[in-house]
């Protein structure tokens, strides 16, 4: 958020120095209008700082790909047939990538003076206030992604694209049964699967936050002087690229080519409009980050209610695929038609 600029007041003329006082002046006081900018505060962000963003962009990628890199020389070749402890690391190493954009944002804040203060304010970390308006967003955070999901849900239904067996769960029994689980464990495995999605945002907190903390907390308001629009866009776009270690080797959409990359592109500028809009709305980076865990921990549910048999085209069903791209355009209308993206609350001021 930005804060009123300090209004320029003409300074006096030069005095000769014998008819400088000898007491020492009383400076005046700041002018309604015109008050000064406390020295915790951010200074606002007049233009992009273009070669920070390229630093900060270079780097987050890079070391994505560096930390994927053990998969990309175990399974590159054979991407379909995974041992023990390849599966190990593909649960593993992206969750560790999770992390590189804070790496990333600590180079660009610490090194290259971006901004110069006021880096808590400006990464939306502190202070969480007003109180009210902070946990309110977080709930929102919590229990939003899940309504996304659902919404995704039911529109890959009523286009034909997703067969869902409420009543049996039989694509969701097949699979255990075929991992080894038995049939009479499936119940006790569903009421727990189900249980931890609503937690989801707060058990998933942490890696979520190594990546919120990068494209909303630093990324977001580095762009925003290209304005609110441009600033969600382009940060989307980057955040999707920045998954192409990943998404190469099937993760998400099962295409191991630029079909892959351009879905989760295109996912994540949809999916970074409504995070974006959560850190601009709140002024804090943490409805984000408990949105972006929230969403990962409901992405899946759709496996839950599958069909066993039934075809499933991940780039429809997915909700970072076609089917959540319409149900995160219906949300941004929503948005949109009540002028929720109009409305970005300043932080509290620093505590005297």
């Amino acid at each position: 958020m930005t804060t009123d600029p300090r209004s320029g007041a003409a300074s006096p003329p030069a005095t000769p120095a014998a008819a400088m006082p000898t007491t020492p002046v009383t400076p005046p006081l700041p002018q309604p209008g015109g008050a000064r900018q406390p020295a915790s505060e951010p200074a606002p962000l007049t233009r992009v700082p273009w070669a920070a963003v390229v630093v900060f962009s270079v780097i987050a990628m890079g070391l994505a790909w560096l930390v994927m890199l053990p998969m990309w020389l175990l399974i590159g070749s054979n991407p379909t047939s995974l041992s023990m402890t390849e599966q190990l690391l593909a649960q593993l190493l992206p969750t560790v990538m999770m992390f590189t954009p804070a790496i990333a944002m600590l180079v660009v804040v610490f090194f290259m003076k971006v901004p110069r203060a006021g880096r808590a304010r400006f990464l939306g970390l502190w202070p969480l206030s007003p109180a009210k308006r902070v946990v309110w967003f977080i709930v929102l955070g919590n229990f939003g992604p899940i309504a996304l999901v659902i919404l995704a849900l039911l529109v890959a239904t009523a286009f034909g694209w997703f067969t869902p067996d409420f009543a049996n769960l039989s694509g969701f029994t097949a699979s255990l049964v075929a991992s080894g689980v038995s049939a009479e464990s499936v119940g006790s495995l569903l009421v727990v699967q189900l249980a931890l999605i609503p937690i989801a945002g707060i058990l998933n907190i942490l890696p979520a936050f190594g990546e919120e903390i990068g494209w909303r907390g630093w990324l977001l308001p580095a762009l925003r002087p290209l304005g609110t629009w441009p600033a969600l866009l382009v940060s989307g776009a980057i955040w999707g690229l920045w998954h192409t270690p990943v998404t190469l080797l099937g993760h998400n959409f099962g295409f191991y080519d630029w079909r892959g990359v351009v879905l989760m592109t295109v996912g994540c500028v949809f999916l970074g409009v409504l995070f974006g809009w959560l850190r601009l709305r709140s002024g804090s980076v943490w409805p984000a980050a408990v949105a972006h865990g929230a969403f990962n921990g409901a992405a899946g549910t759709f496996g839950i209610f599958a069909m066993a048999g039934a075809p499933l085209s991940m780039p429809l069903v997915n909700p970072l695929g076609v089917s959540g791209w319409i149900a995160a355009a219906i949300i941004i209308v929503l948005l949109l038609a009540t002028k929720q993206f109009g409305k970005e609350p300043a932080l509290a001021p620093p505590r005297r």
